[in-house]
């Protein structure tokens, strides 16, 4: 009798290779989530700093247009058409009128300062296709980095950052209508009102 009381204590002693095979295969799905949970949070962390420019792009229209009051109440910096690529005086380093002003900052935080002893912070620098207008605009909700959609109208300043930015799959996609943002990326825009 105590021979079979011994095979059983064997027998229930250790692992099987099955049990073993079983707990690996069980870790590597867990460490798969975990990898896959990684990845998420990378890219969300990303699309958040990449808000968190548009916001500071904003910010830095919103302050140039109450420091060039002048250049606002002659509506210097209500953009009807393109966007100015170009301005004829660096207002840095020399006085300005509130026009020139208004046209140096919209090229400069729009494209970037020109000067190579200067960092270029501008919204195509500093965003994945960045833009930016600002514009009259009593709907300012609206509008696609192609189309500023900017109606003129109302006496409250709209100032529209553009970028894109990658999603998580096609459920996510918000394509425009220029075809800039493929199946993977999004147009993003912000918008921030002003009354300077």
């Amino acid at each position: 009798m105590s021979v079979a009381g011994s095979n059983s204590r064997r027998d229930t002693a250790g692992f099987t290779l099955l049990e073993v095979m079983v707990a690996v295969v069980i870790f590597s799905i867990g460490l798969l989530g975990i990898a896959g949970l990684q990845v998420a949070g990378m890219r969300f962390t990303h699309g958040s700093q990449l808000r968190a420019i548009a916001t500071m792009q904003a910010e830095n229209m919103a302050d140039r247009l109450r420091t060039n009051i002048a250049g606002v109440n002659a509506y210097n910096y209500n953009i009807t058409g393109a966007m100015p690529t170009s301005y004829a005086k660096d207002c840095d380093n020399v006085v300005c009128t509130p026009a020139e002003l208004a046209t140096f900052d919209l090229v400069s935080w729009n494209l970037g300062h020109s000067s190579t002893t200067k960092p270029r912070e501008g919204n195509a620098n500093v965003l994945p296709t960045g833009a930016g207008v600002v514009c009259l605009d009593s709907t300012p909700a609206d509008g696609t980095p192609s189309d500023w959609a900017c109606d003129n109208a109302g006496f409250v300043y709209a100032i529209k950052v553009f970028w894109v930015e990658r999603t998580t799959g096609k459920d996510d996609t918000m394509t425009d209508e220029s075809g800039g943002a493929s199946e993977d990326e999004a147009s993003q825009r912000l918008v921030m009102r002003i009354i300077p």
